[in-house]
């Protein structure tokens, strides 16, 4: 039953071939990488790299960086050689934004089919990102598609996004560029996921998923897991970005928890915990909140599970690194890697699970011990 309940769990990914944004695959047998967006503006470096430095303090592998005019992809240069992640170059309606990104030092080029341009300017962006060691992402957006399509349609459906997206894998493929994955996003769940679904059939480039413009970061974090969460379960996606109306560190850690969730990626720790009630023997909630808080640093594998009583208690701590369970009388049980370890009398609840998760982390990269799989 263990082995059965295993193979239950195992999601398999869709085969594709593997290409580089910078030092980072995408596809193939890659992990998938977690990508945001910076929002301020370009031009303001210092600002940006500070952004992009939280961000891949989070642990985002690539950063979006947009740049809308000659301006920004002057400051894209330093931003380029100073950045500790690989930069994608977002680009809309001037294809020369494209090559002066690509002489900037960008990783990879976005360019949006909808308001690129026609087929000559899309191969001199081919040409600039050959020649600068560039891949493409070839970013089709339900908002912004070509006029024909709309006019064929009626309307964005799924059929117009992936013909979009096929279009213009044509012109690369025509003229031998290879170095590109496709995204086909729509804030409506139902259309985007149509799309990447029809899109993953008939193409053997990399996906780069993602429900746009989904919302604030509650309201966009459920949409973006309804979507995305179906799309990663079927095993379809290479890197992922969810797309909020937040701090770009939030849409990293955001898609880590959906990461997690499915077993595809483990970063940082998981926090398993009771919703609380009656029978709780301390504040679980003001208690997960602070320690979530506290071990935002941790950026190895480990799971903790904070249950407020003994009735799923000692169950859940089994299957964790560390676990805490409420007992009466202000004295609690500790359990390390699933086993009762020692009782906690009126003690700081915080900091005790704070350290033994710091002391495991520092163990982990030690190589001490080993991380949790």
């Amino acid at each position: 039953m263990a082995n059965a309940y295993r193979a239950y769990r195992t999601i398999e990914r869709r085969r594709c071939r593997q290409i580089m944004v910078g030092a980072v695959p995408v596809g193939g047998d890659a992990p998938i990488s977690v990508q945001t967006m910076t929002n301020t503006l370009t031009t303001d470096v210092a600002g940006t790299l500070a952004q992009i430095e939280a961000a891949a303090k989070a642990g985002a592998d690539i950063v979006r960086v947009s740049c809308p005019d000659e301006d920004s992809t002057r400051a894209l240069h330093e931003i380029c050689r100073e950045s500790p992640v690989p930069i994608v170059a977002d680009i809309h309606f001037h294809y020369r934004r494209a090559i002066e990104a690509a002489e900037a030092g960008a990783a990879c080029l976005r360019i949006n089919p909808g308001n690129i341009g026609k087929e000559d300017r899309v191969r001199e962006v081919i040409k600039a990102a050959r020649d600068h060691g560039c891949s493409m992402r070839i970013g089709v957006n339900a908002g912004s598609l070509e006029r024909h399509l709309l006019e064929k349609y009626a309307e964005p459906c799924p059929e117009a996004l992936v013909e979009s997206a096929l279009e213009h894998a044509r012109i690369l493929q025509d003229n031998d560029f290879h170095e590109f994955k496709i995204s086909v996003k729509a804030s409506d769940v139902f259309l985007a996921v149509a799309a990447y679904q029809q899109l993953a059939d008939v193409i053997d480039c990399p996906l780069h998923i993602g429900i746009t413009e989904a919302g604030g970061l509650r309201a966009g974090t459920v949409k973006s897991a309804i979507g995305l969460g179906g799309l990663l379960w079927a095993g379809i996606g290479d890197t992922v970005r969810v797309s909020l109306s937040a701090d770009p560190a939030e849409e990293v850690r955001v898609a880590y928890e959906m990461l997690k969730s499915l077993g595809l990626r483990r970063r940082g720790v998981t926090v398993i915990s009771c919703p609380s009630c009656a029978r709780q023997q301390f504040n679980v909630i003001e208690t997960v909140q602070v320690i979530e808080e506290r071990l935002e640093h941790i950026d190895v594998p480990i799971t903790v599970s904070i249950i407020g009583c003994v009735v799923n208690g000692p169950g859940e701590a089994r299957e964790t690194d560390i676990g805490l369970t409420g007992g009466g009388k202000g004295t609690h049980q500790i359990y390390v890697s699933g086993l009762a370890d020692h009782r906690l009398t009126n003690g700081d609840i915080v900091e005790h699970v704070v350290d033994l998760v710091e002391a495991r982390a520092a163990a982990i990269k030690a190589g001490e011990i080993p991380a949790s799989s």
